[in-house]
């Protein structure tokens, strides 16, 4: 499970200019390839977007700052960063397009309802797990002449 990690570095890479774009650009195919080494050994990537909208993002931070309860969540920062909102939003868009494949596809996800969302991003995990299809391992029979041998001597304890 990762939280952003390497999608980082093609969104506030890019729209803060940390790196210029010949380091960020290639990126998408990293990540790409990345995650198809990943699913082709196996592993099953959910990626979620939870998207929030601008007035949602505004009532949680005026929250934060309402309910001393809530200091410990607002970060000064977040403010400087929603100047760029515009900026995210294309970086967003084009990291979406660029990394959302067959193998490892991009679930956006309607965040101002935090129910919802969680329910959306469970339901997700859920279909993913029923989809291994996975059962518990059969025992050959020479492991179920065992365990019937064990249950006799247990039942015989009585």
């Amino acid at each position: 499970m990762f939280n952003r990690s390497h999608y980082e570095d093609v969104l506030v890479v890019r729209v803060r200019g940390l790196a210029p774009e010949s380091v960020w650009r290639p990126r998408y195919e990293q990540i790409n390839l990345f995650e198809r080494i990943l699913v082709e050994n196996g592993t099953v990537v959910l990626k979620f977007l939870l998207h929030i909208s601008r007035a949602e993002q505004r009532e949680r931070l005026l929250a934060r700052l309402s309910d001393p309860e809530k200091y410990w969540k607002f970060n000064a920062n977040d403010l400087v960063e929603r100047e760029l909102w515009d900026q995210y939003t294309e970086a967003y868009g084009e990291a979406l397009a660029r990394t959302s494949t067959e193998a490892a596809p991009w679930y956006v996800v309607p965040a101002d309802d935090k129910p919802n969302a969680r329910l959306i991003v469970s339901q997700a995990g859920l279909d993913a797990l029923e989809g291994l299809k996975m059962k518990y391992p059969k025992p050959d029979a020479k492991r179920r002449r065992d365990l019937l041998a064990i249950r006799r001597r247990l039942v015989a304890e009585r």
